[in-house]
């Protein structure tokens, strides 16, 4: 692997959806850079400091939220003199997004009042009124014909279907929730699952059409759905629990057909291959494997691979452990075991390939063949996150105030790979 030089930061990074920019965020100044180059290709200044960005679908605008005015700025790469400044006024923004047409922004205000379809078009906005939250919410169908928006209104959750040509309501329908977390087309754009806040475990699939398709409820006492996840393939839909379990339901009946618990020691006949960072190798004991690490507050992680063979998942009460569940053998595939906490775990947008990092100046990496470490050859850099581009060349390694990338080789049919690769 080959790393760039560090490059400052002071907040969000990203890469464009094409692959070929990489945005920036440097106090009140806009960096977009080339991603082969690192040239700066682009240099926009904001009214304050820039707390979130996002790029539009065609990569063409990019916006930036600044939060502390409240107010949102957006940038044209091809037409730089061109600018847009959205202020909601005393409702304030809490949240924008862009619309798959990368023509409109969706802006949520303060204390969720409204949420508003702003259109760089013409000028034209359209209010829907009590959004559910102001960041979770809202999801678009993969065709990015239409939009789901949960709203709440006189103590129930409620449903929002709206067109993303007109942006106008094409349905409405009640859920059977208590206090809706948060809601995701599948990918196949033909049902929408729901799930309940953790104080009920519930997790609820509807037809567009608002007809109630499945209601899965695993147990009654006890804290509920912690995380939930589409897989790339549309034909699994994994749940992860606060009972330690990964629940894995299909398409067709929408019933569990794999549980995984996340067990504190592993042992016989389990077949998984268990990876430990150690200062010595040599040292190495793998007689049992037993982890007592302090409880790492967040959402759970949970993450499909592009083939959709493949989960993993960490265990909060296990913040060091990497988890990898083989879906179409289902078992235990691989046990991840770092000495630090992992920050973010992350797979290949084209192959098969994990990588996750610690806080450390190492990125680990995990393929269907083994596991391996990489050193990040910059003094004093720790790997706080990551993320790849879309292409899967390239990867953007973050620390607390500078930013670096690697160039990923691609991944051989079949290899065995070492640390000193």
């Amino acid at each position: 692997m080959e790393f760039t030089e560090a490059y400052k930061q002071t907040g969000p990074c990203c890469f464009s959806p094409n692959a070929r920019y990489i945005a920036v965020a440097v106090d009140y100044r806009l960096v977009i850079r080339d991603t082969l180059s690192f040239r700066v290709v682009q240099l926009f200044s904001c009214l304050d400091k820039i707390s979130y960005i996002e790029w539009a679908l065609d990569s063409e605008y990019i916006l930036c939220g600044l939060y502390k005015r409240p107010m949102i700025q957006a940038w044209s790469l091809t037409q730089p003199e061109w600018t847009c400044k959205i202020d909601e006024g005393p409702a304030g923004i809490a949240y924008a997004r862009w619309s798959p047409d990368s023509r409109h922004i969706l802006t949520t205000s303060e204390f969720q009042l409204r949420l508003t379809v702003w259109s760089l078009v013409n000028t034209a906005c359209v209010h829907v009124q009590w959004p559910k939250h102001a960041s979770k919410g809202v999801s678009f169908t993969k065709d990015g014909k239409f939009a789901a928006i949960c709203t709440r209104r006189d103590c129930k959750d409620y449903i929002n279907l709206l067109s993303c040509h007109s942006w106008e309501i094409m349905g409405v329908f009640a859920v059977d929730t208590l206090d809706l977390a948060d809601l995701e087309w599948s990918p196949d754009d033909s049902a929408i699952v729901i799930w309940d806040s953790p104080l009920e475990y519930k997790v609820l699939i509807y037809s567009p059409d608002g007809r109630c398709l499945f209601k899965y409820q695993a147990y009654e006492s006890g804290l509920g759905v912690k995380s939930v996840s589409w897989s790339p393939c549309g034909q699994f839909l994994a749940v992860g629990s606060y009972d330690q379990m990964l629940r894995v339901l299909n398409h067709l009946t929408w019933k569990t057909f794999a549980e995984f618990m996340h067990l504190s020691t592993v042992r016989a006949p389990c077949c998984a291959a268990v990876f430990k960072e150690v200062d010595e190798p040599l040292q190495l004991d793998m007689s049992e494997l037993c982890l007592d690490d302090d409880f790492m507050r967040g959402s759970g992680l949970l993450s499909w691979s592009n083939d959709s063979q493949f989960i993993c998942t960490r265990n909060d009460s296990m913040p060091t452990a990497l988890w990898i569940w083989d879906i179409r053998h289902l078992e235990l595939a691989a046990i991840l075991v770092q000495k630090d906490p992992i920050r973010a775990a992350v797979w290949d947008p084209i192959c098969t390939r994990l990588v996750l990092c610690t806080g450390s100046s190492h990125l680990y990496m995990w393929t269907a063949s083994g596991a391996y470490c990489v050193s990040n050859p910059l003094p004093q850099f720790s790997i706080t996150d990551l993320k790849w581009n879309r292409d899967g060349s390239c990867l953007l390694l973050k620390d607390k105030e500078s930013f670096c990338c690697a160039a990923v080789p691609l991944l051989p049919e079949s290899s065995d790979y070492s640390s000193d690769d």
